[in-house]
């Protein structure tokens, strides 16, 4: 990998994912499907670096490296998924130790959380993501080690303050980890406001195109904490397969091109549609009427996201009427590929969700944003 402070990001993250074939010339990289490695006659590995497919995979490296490098962090580990990467974390503590995590957050490791940390013997809060008080008074209880959270939370695109929260998680001895799948290394490094630790489902803006599960961690420092993480990983073999490691870091190149494009497409659409009368509200950070605009144009750089949410006028009923007449947009669940996608977030999550039946989740692609725009005003007529 280069090591050129000089070029910009995106230059660094198209070149650097190349992989030149120095013996071949390809400009593609090549796939390691091996499970393990040569060894000489005295049993020493031929390159030390690599022992055991559940160990590490020449494939990760490159990838891991550049991510890291994005992130403003010291190392970065790729996993099987973005859930067994937030895993990784919570089981690198002890019981006893305090979690702290938005109310309004990726369902998925929430509704795994509540379970998982009764389980293990790890005590729970959970804070109101719209309120700054209630996440210092949360964190100050006895006990906190980790306070996690996602700056916009998702699908209310509620903005936490970043390094506010670094400050009052180190205040009370405990470690910042920030969800960043949304913003990506392209617009927000948590790491760069004080973060310790950076999450990233890969499968979304990281791969771009929906066909890898995969996740990724990134430190700040190589401490304690870092090194338990590195111990799970190796041990419970959460790794990406050699495939799977090719795709993603063939989605990777594209990066900067595809975050861009879907923000710029988000922020054209929140415009049009804000103050529209079949909605209640129109939920994007890039919107100056939104609470937390302020803190967003600060810890954001170049665009707020591809993703949004619509509140439609009426109850869940209306807001699945609207969802079923979309054409151009896809009923899927997930974010951040190529393709526009829409999903009614409450049908997902299920009863005790507390996310508004009348709310639309929209993950904007790459698309003609007059298309998307066309799609969901007949919708919405």
């Amino acid at each position: 990998m280069r090591n050129d402070t000089k070029l910009a990001p995106e230059t660094l993250n198209a070149q650097a994912l190349r992989q030149i074939d120095a013996g071949k010339g390809g400009l593609t990289p090549a796939i390691f499907p091996s499970t393990t490695y040569l060894r000489d006659e005295n049993y020493a590995l031929t390159n030390p670096q690599h022992s055991y497919g559940r160990d590490e995979n020449p494939g990760f490296v490159v990838a891991e490296k550049v991510l890291a490098r994005l992130e403003g962090g010291e190392e970065a580990l790729l996993f099987s998924s973005g859930m067994s990467a937030a895993m990784a974390i919570i089981q690198s503590l002890k019981p006893g130790d305090r979690v702290v995590a938005p109310r309004i957050m990726y369902w998925g490791l929430r509704n795994w959380l509540i379970t998982f940390c009764d389980q293990w013997g790890l005590a729970l809060d959970l804070f109101d993501p719209a309120d700054p008080d209630a996440m210092v008074q949360t964190v100050e209880r006895q006990g906190t080690r980790l306070l996690w959270i996602e700056s916009p939370c998702n699908p209310t695109w509620d903005v936490i303050d970043i390094a506010a929260a670094a400050e009052i998680a180190h205040e009370a001895g405990a470690a910042l980890v920030v969800d960043s799948t949304v913003p990506t290394p392209v617009l927000t490094q948590p790491i760069r406001h004080g973060a310790d630790l950076v999450m990233h489902s890969a499968t979304k803006y990281l791969n771009g195109h929906c066909d890898v599960v995969a996740g990724a961690l990134v430190t700040a420092r190589k401490d304690e904490l870092w090194e338990r993480v590195c111990h799970v990983r190796l041990h419970g073999g959460a790794i990406l397969g050699a495939f799977e490691a090719w795709l993603l870091q063939r989605g990777m190149r594209t990066l900067f091109l595809r975050v861009r494009k879907a923000s710029e497409s988000a922020l054209a659409i929140a415009r049009h549609f804000e103050g529209h009368p079949a909605l209640r509200a129109v939920l994007y950070p890039g919107l100056p009427s939104h609470p937390g605009h302020a803190i967003a144009r600060r810890q954001m750089d170049g665009g707020f996201g591809g993703m949004l949410s619509l509140r439609v006028k009426g109850d869940a009923e209306k807001a699945l009427d609207v969802v079923k007449r979309c054409r151009v947009f896809t009923r899927a669940t997930s974010l951040g590929g190529v393709e526009s996608l829409i999903e009614h977030r409450y049908s997902i999550e299920g009863e005790g969700s507390p996310i508004p039946k009348d709310l639309i989740r929209l993950s904007i692609g790459i698309e003609a944003v007059e298309d998307l725009i066309g799609d969901l005003e007949q919708a919405l007529a």
